[in-house]
């Protein structure tokens, strides 16, 4: 109910699915809400944090690009429950300025004049690795990271030549590639980073449903990644890894399984 108070959005970052891994701001937030709208691969156990008297919206987006719900839509609801004066929670998995609109979200809400606050979250780019054994950086490994999005958005052929030019770029790096959103594009990616030299024999890591009881990680190399996924049937959510820090995992794996 309207009752003249002025609302906000607070742009929330859920981290990588497990609740444990939330930040206490952002549980305290999901607690005290009034409205929340949140992705799809927000976990269950998250959203049970929200109390039953707060209204909960799905406004997720399919693997590939898919809106359930359009862009212009969020921006619509976050601005119209704020102006009734709630407290609306925008809940994005990982980090939301990650790959995650969330930066796009907040130029609308400051365009428009409607207060809002950015709470980060634990990206899923540095969480995932880690819960599987893979340590992004390492003093004898890699003293570098670089974090892309597999998938593309390019509709005009400026932007996928300057897309495929950052894939290039990335392979002559000495440094740890993650890559989020690329399953899907992941033939297309390993063949511009061999086409662009890199080596056939660097280590891959494919973590499915990291930071779930569901995790699966899948390992190979550049030269045989494409082929092993397809026979794993490798699904999205899922992030990649790419470079020497991954054959740390065979050391590491036997202490966090036991």
């Amino acid at each position: 109910m309207d009752d003249g108070k002025v609302g906000k959005v607070y742009i929330v970052g859920a981290g990588p699915g497990d609740p444990g891994l939330l930040t206490l701001k952002a549980k305290t937030l999901l607690e005290t809400a009034d409205v929340v709208l949140y992705d799809r691969l927000v976990s269950d156990e998250i959203l049970n944090i929200v109390p039953k008297t707060a209204k909960l919206v799905c406004v997720g987006k399919a693997s590939g690009g898919d809106e359930k719900t359009p862009q212009h839509e969020i921006n619509r609801l976050m601005m119209e429950e704020a102006c009734k004066g709630k407290k609306v929670v925008r809940l994005k998995g990982g980090d939301p300025f990650i790959f995650g609109r969330g930066g796009e979200e907040a130029e609308f809400l400051a365009r428009n004049g409607v207060p809002f606050e950015v709470v980060p979250g634990v990206t899923s780019a540095i969480a995932v690795p880690a819960l599987a054994g893979i340590p992004l950086t390492h003093r004898e490994y890699s003293s570098a990271l670089l974090i892309l999005t597999g998938h593309s958005a390019a509709e005009h052929e400026d932007e996928k030549r300057k897309y495929e030019e950052l894939w290039r770029h990335a392979a002559k790096l000495d440094c740890t590639l993650v890559i989020l959103m690329g399953v899907k594009s992941l033939e297309r990616n390993v063949a511009l980073l061999l086409e662009s030299g890199k080596s056939p024999e660097t280590p891959v890591a494919i973590i499915e449903r990291g930071a779930t009881p569901q995790q699966r990680v899948i390992v190979g190399t550049l030269r045989n990644i494409v082929e092993v996924t397809r026979e794993k049937n490798v699904k999205p959510p899922a992030v990649v890894v790419v470079g020497s820090v991954v054959r740390l995992r065979e050391a590491l794996k036997r202490s966090l399984e036991s």
